[in-house]
């Protein structure tokens, strides 16, 4: 039961965000600096953001050769130079909005570890540079195969190493951190505890009905308009979507002294990826070795997933230097069948920006700014 002064200051907005991730904190900020005088509600199920933008690996990247290469097959050539154009302005944009040093960005490079049976990639590296000559003012990859040997990796394993010199690594609870001090500085409204369980458009409102996670009963939010930015739970709230949770599981080691090398680094078409943290090694993926247990919105870690991620790290990527794993960790991605991005018109009033493909701290900033425009157009 709400009383008087809450309903007339508390649950009525012009705008309501569903998710306080990456994505919906930065449509709530576009939102602000595109119209100051709107009022903005952000509504978080958990305590901290639910998904992945608080748990990821902490890549600011757009795509490795053979991801690339992979889409270029299954979208074609305009989608994939679309989307990487999306993924790297994206980037630009959260680095000016929040600020290099406020989430320690590096620029040291990305690098994809090539093994045998990925060698006939490497022939379509000017083919690649080509098509990115649009987005990039110098090639984006290079072949690199003499620090294979200098960052101490597995010969016998990786048979070659491409750069990308536009590829970066960023702290990714002080970017989250950082996201949040700005939204509040503008006077966005973010609660958190609030799980949103319906969305209903009429009557030229939407009501948004979210539990009260004290007293287990519902409290209505009104807007205007709404935007959905759940990513990998959208599912609870939209049904009939080309989305599926998918579960990324990450480790990172104890310091390591002298560790050989810095940078981000992907394997195996991205679905393994890693990087340094100062001196500790930060690795994830492994999703592919079990697709079916990995769609899934729960935050557990998959056993065999761990396994395999401790065995790449002591045979190929640390083959001769002593570790010990610090700590492990899950976050909540979400794809489809490609990795386009949705973002649509749900209802008259009610707008969808999910799907973000793993990608989320590349594209987040810049699907914000279109979510946030779209809204504004009606």
């Amino acid at each position: 039961m709400l009383s008087y002064w809450e309903k007339e200051s508390f649950v009525k907005y012009d705008y309501i965000i569903i998710g306080s991730g990456i994505g919906g904190l930065s449509t709530a900020i576009s939102l602000k600096e595109k119209k100051p005088e709107t009022s903005v509600l952000v509504l978080e199920k958990g305590l901290l953001p639910s998904g992945a933008s608080t748990k990821n690996a902490g890549f600011a990247c757009f795509g490795s050769l053979t991801e690339l290469l992979e889409d270029l097959e299954t979208i074609g050539a305009a989608d994939t130079l679309e989307l990487v154009h999306e993924r790297w302005e994206g980037l630009q944009k959260l680095r000016e909005r929040i600020g290099d040093k406020n989430f320690d960005f590096l620029n040291h490079g990305g690098y994809e570890l090539i093994r045998e049976q990925e060698m006939p990639f490497v022939e379509k590296i000017e083919e690649v540079n080509n098509l990115l000559k649009q987005v990039f003012p110098k090639p984006v990859f290079e072949l690199k195969n003499d620090k294979i040997n200098t960052f101490g990796f597995n010969r016998h394993r990786i048979k070659a190493m491409i750069f990308n010199q536009y590829e970066g690594q960023i702290h990714t609870g002080k970017m989250m951190a950082s996201l949040l001090r700005i939204a509040r500085s503008k006077d966005i409204a973010v609660i958190t505890g609030a799980e949103v369980l319906k969305v209903e458009d009429s009557s030229g409102q939407v009501t948004v009905s979210a539990k009260n996670c004290t007293s287990n009963k519902y409290i209505l939010y009104t807007a205007e308009k709404v935007a959905v930015c759940t990513n990998g739970f959208t599912n609870t709230l939209i049904e009939d979507l080309d989305l599926a949770p998918g579960r990324g599981i990450v480790l990172i080691t104890k310091p390591i002294p002298n560790l050989p090398f810095q940078g981000v680094f992907h394997m195996k078409k991205g679905y393994y990826y890693f990087r340094n943290e100062g001196k500790r090694v930060l690795f994830g993926g492994g999703r592919n070795i079990d697709f079916d247990a990995e769609t899934t919105t729960e935050f557990d870690t998959n056993k065999r997933i761990e396994k395999e991620l401790h065995r790449q790290l002591k045979e190929v990527i640390l083959p001769n230097i002593p570790f010990e794993i610090d700590q492990t960790w899950a976050g909540i991605m979400a794809f489809g069948k490609n990795k386009l991005p949705i973002l649509s018109r749900h209802t008259e009033n009610v707008h969808l920006g999910v799907r973000l493909g793993g990608m989320g701290v590349a594209i987040g900033s810049q699907m914000g700014e279109k979510l946030a425009q779209n809204l504004l157009n009606g």
